[in-house]
């Protein structure tokens, strides 16, 4: 194997890994546990309001990011809704609680390695073994522009929480 496939196979497993994990997220909050009920009460009690249209925003922006990162279609976007719910749950669940995840109330340190994760698969691109790649959209997709697209997350994340969040109301 050359240094080339090298890179595409592990830039195709770090694609599958994280959009199977993204993937799993979207599931369990809709079927998982509580079911989307649950995960709106659980948004709710975070001031995400109202929860059950954040419970199936995150849930359907998983489950398609997801997907897109596994196929390495339209990968910045994939990414960006990944960078996206990570950095709403890093702001709203995890960032009073300290850096580390085995922390009471689980610390920031597993949603930053993810937001990071997310803007260097924007940025890099999906590789050769990719659907972006055989569609000849790979090279329109990657560095700077994937750089910015992958930052419509942070983006997308800022204007919801500017919009929806209001944490300790109790309504």
């Amino acid at each position: 194997m050359d240094d080339v496939d090298a890179i595409n196979l592990m830039l195709a497993v770090l694609r599958i890994a994280v959009g199977a994990m993204i993937i799993a997220h979207g599931y369990n909050h809709i079927f998982g546990g509580g079911r989307i009920e649950g995960t709106a009460g659980w948004f709710a009690s975070m001031g995400l309001r109202p929860g059950i249209v954040h419970a199936w925003m995150a849930s359907v922006t998983e489950l398609g990011a997801g997907v897109l990162l596994i196929l390495g279609l339209l990968t910045p976007l994939g990414a960006a809704g990944v960078v996206g719910v990570m950095v709403v749950a890093w702001i709203t669940a995890h960032r009073t609680n300290g850096f580390f995840i085995f922390k009471p109330g689980q610390g920031w340190e597993y949603v930053m390695i993810v937001t990071v994760v997310g803007l260097t698969i924007a940025t890099i691109g999906p590789g050769d073994w990719s659907l972006d790649n055989a569609l000849d959209l790979t090279e329109d997709l990657t560095g700077t522009t994937g750089l910015v697209l992958g930052l419509l997350g942070v983006v997308g994340a800022a204007g919801l929480l500017a919009a929806f969040w209001r944490p300790g109301r109790t309504d």
